[in-house]
């Protein structure tokens, strides 16, 4: 299947306005970005406009209300509708975000849904995550031990131990924040992103862990690790309240302490 990467906005057409619905009380249009690469056509957006007012509260509801009763061929991601799974990640209102937690009365009247920017599309608001999932294994996201678990109980941890992994571990690896990275949009190839270092951090400063010099050894690099500048965005984006860039830098710190 073609690829594409998100364009500026000058490059996108005015598609399709769906009627309003009659004697509508509370109606919202929602501005929303098409591309079907089979179709061989130029992206554009649609607008729907729905009478939210027995819709469920979140943008995904009206996304899947959309899909539903006004256009079955609107195609995007979704599985918890929790905020916790990270599948309905896209860009709401110029904000990177999770669909299923933003409230549609919170909006304006008209709500803009793009898919997560610089990441080619591989239909609407559906991206290809290929390369961040690959990432992600390439830190190797598991506990690594050398010596043997005791036979009567698990590898323990203090509370202040665990306390240092807990923000970490809270990250769904939705994609949101390392999408809003300047340095991620034009060195993904190479720089990791904010959220798998934030991913990086957990394991490194994990008390259980024994591979820690091993994890550190494998960021020494330009861009693996160096290419992050404190812009910030990937806090101001984190849908979980997280802060990967203050991990970031703590895992700068402890590369200049072992030297």
């Amino acid at each position: 299947m073609a690829q594409f990467r998100l364009p500026s906005h000058a490059r996108v057409q005015r598609g399709q306005t769906f009627p309003a619905p009659p004697r509508a009380d509370t109606v919202k249009r929602f501005v929303v970005y098409r591309y079907d690469p089979e179709a061989n056509d130029n992206p554009r957006v649609d607008t729907y406009p729905l009478d939210v007012s027995g819709t469920g509260p979140m943008v995904l509801d009206a996304l899947i209300q959309i899909k539903d009763e006004i256009d079955s061929t609107l195609t995007f991601r979704r599985s918890c509708r929790e905020g916790i799974c990270g599948s309905c990640a896209m860009n709401i209102d110029g904000t990177n975000t999770l669909a299923c937690t933003v409230p549609i009365r919170d909006g304006k009247d008209t709500i803009r849904v793009y898919p997560l920017p610089h990441l080619p599309v591989i239909k609407d608001l559906v991206v290809d995550l290929t390369h961040f999932f690959a990432q992600y294994a390439s830190i190797q996201p598991w506990l690594q031990t050398r010596t043997p678990a005791p036979p009567d109980r698990e590898r323990l941890q203090s509370p202040e131990e665990q306390a240092k992994i807990d923000e970490p571990a809270a990250c769904i690896l939705c994609a949101c924040c390392s999408t809003a990275c300047p340095s991620y949009w034009w060195t993904s190839e190479r720089f990791l992103g904010p959220a798998i270092l934030l991913q990086a951090y957990r394991w490194v400063v994990d008390s259980r862990d024994e591979a820690t010099g091993e994890r550190l050894d494998a960021l020494e690099d330009p861009f693996r690790l160096y290419r992050c500048h404190t812009i910030m965005n990937c806090t101001v984006a984190c849908p979980k309240g997280l802060n990967p860039a203050r991990a970031i830098g703590e895992l700068k710190k402890l590369m200049i302490e072992r030297h």
